[in-house]
């Protein structure tokens, strides 16, 4: 049978509690280090999905603006859906030229989407900026 511990007046076993200042310096380093490498990949993610909504709404618009042609025989007078799927980028149309196949289509937002400027797509198929798709 163990002996019970006696205890002189005002000792007590001394235990660690808690964590030490090196341990969570080094937590905190870690977690900044992970958030360093992972933010800007979310970024670009999250600017890609923009994108990709900006893709989808051009090319609804350019199959609207086709099935009208097949139909009328002219690009003018066409209605479009105005907005992207996800209502993040404004779909204007424009009349062509001779060098873009007779309309030009243009997507718009105010959001950061990663492109230095709005993305087209024209009767051609032509897609720009092309960086952006």
């Amino acid at each position: 049978m163990p002996s019970p511990v006696t205890y002189r007046a005002g000792r007590q076993e001394a235990r660690q509690h808690g964590f030490t200042l090196i341990e969570m310096l080094v937590t905190v380093a870690i977690i900044g280090v992970i958030a360093a490498v992972a933010y800007p990949s979310y970024t670009r993610h999250v600017e890609r999905s923009l994108r990709t909504d900006a893709h989808a709404g051009l090319l609804q618009a350019a199959t609207e603006l086709e099935r009208c042609y097949s139909r009328h025989f002219a690009y003018t007078n066409c209605s479009i859906t105005a907005t992207s799927p996800e209502g993040h980028y404004t779909i204007t149309v424009a009349d062509g030229s001779d060098g873009d196949g007779g309309f030009l289509l243009t997507a718009a937002t105010t959001q950061t989407d990663g492109c230095t400027s709005d993305l087209h797509v024209t009767a051609r198929g032509e897609r720009l900026p092309e960086a952006c798709w």
